[in-house]
């Protein structure tokens, strides 16, 4: 499909609604939370990659929509397609990230959240500050409409600001009933409107300025998320 204007950028099919949606988003939340119970010291990033398989088979997904994204330690630094370490062991104290894209009741959930292992405060401090900025940004879409790109603008200054480097490759994207991408084109941060909720997927990537760990946090844009 040519996209050409915002709103075939908000484009979506017959089946979706907003209800669907949010269910959608607490299921892949539900999951992620899950599957990072199950990632320990001692586990290989590709034997991270098989537990969310497992959890996701046995809470009864219909399909991935996008492959399981694990990262762990150096890892968290990569985007969505840089590449793996699959023999890489989690460390005592340790970071990682869980990114999935699963639908669910024909809709497509999205969300990553960062975790801890051990003690070190820089990596406790860097998952909490993807956090943060997400929420503020967020808050700022809520409270001022801003479009994607002035989202995204608003999230590099402030993780500037709070002694953080936001990865600017990591954009946000649309998500929708299944499958989304014969709707849209484009990226939340090339986006020049105001992103209309339960349609845009913001991702805020994060990195340490001196050590190579960093954090990722996504979810869906909806007016009273948490």
């Amino acid at each position: 499909m040519n996209v050409t204007s915002p709103s075939d950028q908000e484009a979506v099919g017959s089946a979706f609604t907003l209800a669907a949606m949010i269910h959608a988003r607490d299921k892949t939340c539900e999951a992620t939370s899950r599957i990072a119970a199950e990632i320990r010291p001692g586990v290989t990033e590709g034997r991270a990659r098989a537990i969310a398989d497992e959890v996701l088979a046995a809470m009864g997904m219909e399909r991935l929509w996008h492959p399981n994204v694990i990262r762990f330690g150096p890892g968290t630094l990569q985007t969505f397609r840089g590449p793996f370490q699959p023999d890489y062991v989690l460390q005592g104290d340790d970071i990682f990230f869980v990114d999935l894209g699963v639908v669910w009741r024909g809709h497509e959930g999205d969300y990553g959240d960062t975790f801890v292992v051990g003690t070190d405060p820089d990596m406790h401090a860097c998952a909490k500050a993807a956090r943060q900025l997400w929420s503020d940004v967020a808050q700022r879409w809520r409270d001022d409409g801003l479009s994607g790109n002035a989202l995204y603008q608003y999230a590099s200054d402030q993780a500037q600001a709070r002694g953080w480097t936001l990865n600017r490759e990591v954009k946000g994207h649309r998500v929708s009933d299944f499958p989304h991408a014969i709707y849209q084109a484009g990226k939340l941060g090339d986006f020049e409107q105001a992103p209309c909720p339960g349609l845009w997927i913001l991702e805020i990537q994060i990195a340490h300025p001196k050590r190579p760990i960093g954090a990722f946090f996504e979810d869906l844009l909806i007016t009273g998320n948490a």
